[in-house]
């Protein structure tokens, strides 16, 4: 991967007003920043999955609308952080036109900016960079993501003050994999898991069903 620039623009609504998958796959190599009160930190996107619609069982939104999965069903370009397993917060993208429900998990970063403060968020000071966001519920805790940040708005980044947003630094991925799913029981048979081909950061499987 070529070496990222330092800042960029949020991504415009328009880049995830399109197919999910369009944009599970465009969002790699693009840059996951956090901004609070302690830091910022940021990190280059290296895998994500995509989940599509009531039809896909994996979805949130399988069971159709309600208050915790009313993100899902908004306005593209929008966060939406789940709390699982009592413990971990998980960060999406919302995707396609409001009122579909659609969005792409991001399941591991690499740290390029605030790593020390990403260490300790973890609470794992000697933790090897690939591994301080390696994982959907560790990248949400090293970036500093929590359920406040559900709904955030992804295209804003104000000159100040706490904001969440993806950005693109023009880094170039080179070759990127496709496989099923990972960490679901259902809709397995689905190969909308992508990620970049020799990233250590890449959790689960690195074997390439299908690469671009």
């Amino acid at each position: 991967m070529s070496v990222p620039r330092r800042g960029g623009r949020p991504l415009a609504r328009a880049f995830y007003d399109r197919a999910t998958l369009d944009v599970a796959r465009d969002l790699l190599g693009k840059v996951l920043v956090h901004r609070t009160a302690d830091g910022t930190a940021a990190g280059l996107i290296v895998e994500t999955e995509a989940y599509v619609g009531e039809s896909d069982p994996a979805c949130h939104a399988a069971p159709g609308p309600t208050r915790r999965n009313a993100p899902l069903y908004g306005e593209p370009g929008h966060a939406y952080v789940y709390f699982t397993y009592g413990m971990h917060c998980l960060f999406y993208a919302v995707t396609e036109r409001r009122g579909f429900p659609a969005a792409v998990l991001v399941r591991a970063i690499e740290p390029i900016e605030g790593e020390a403060l990403m260490r300790r968020r973890r609470g794992r000071p000697h933790l090897a960079p690939h591994d301080v966001g390696r994982g959907p519920g560790n990248l949400a805790r090293a970036l500093g993501i929590t359920l406040a940040e559900n709904r955030a708005d992804l295209t804003r980044a104000p000159a100040r003050g706490p904001a969440l947003w993806i950005e693109d630094r023009g880094t170039r991925v080179g070759d990127i994999g496709w496989t099923a799913r990972i960490g679901i029981r259902v809709g397995t048979e689905l190969a909308w898991r992508c990620f970049v081909v020799g990233s250590r950061a890449v959790s689960g499987s690195r074997s390439v069903a299908s690469s671009e």
